[in-house]
């Protein structure tokens, strides 16, 4: 008999409500999408938005409103390839730079108290089974 408690999406949608709720606690001005596109940006200095995309696995409509509404708010900046002027490079604006500097610091505690329930232990299994279960999605 199927039973939606005991259904994978949907413990895995309350557990991402709960990780969303603390996120948003620690860091009320930034989205966890817009953080992952900063943080990413942060770790690569420049990419084009195609790769940025891919690198965030989010698809091409989805990073370009994230880079939109980043750019809009004046923490991201886009500049033509000069080698290819279809292409635009996204990098963080000096602003984006000091927000994500301060942000990341909060990551670090956004995850340790997402996964305060569980000890060490089952903190590294959980990891490594999620790392299992997305493995194609991070290679596509």
């Amino acid at each position: 008999m199927y039973q939606l408690d005991q259904q994978i999406g949907y413990k895995l949608r309350l557990a991402q409500q709960r990780h969303v709720d603390i996120f948003h606690q620690h860091l009320p001005d930034v989205t966890p999408t817009q953080f992952s596109v900063m943080a990413r940006l942060r770790e690569e200095t420049e990419l084009s938005q195609n790769q940025l995309g891919r690198s965030v696995c989010m698809d091409a409509a989805t990073i370009k409103g994230v880079v939109d509404r980043l750019i809009e708010r004046g923490w991201l900046v886009s500049n033509r390839c000069e080698k290819d002027k279809r292409r635009h490079n996204i990098s963080l604006s000096r602003r984006g730079q000091s927000i994500i500097a301060n942000a990341v610091k909060a990551g670090a505690d956004i995850s340790k108290q997402t996964l305060e329930p569980l000890n060490k232990s089952e903190q590294a299994q959980l990891l490594s089974l999620l790392d299992r279960l997305t493995v194609n999605e991070l290679q596509e």
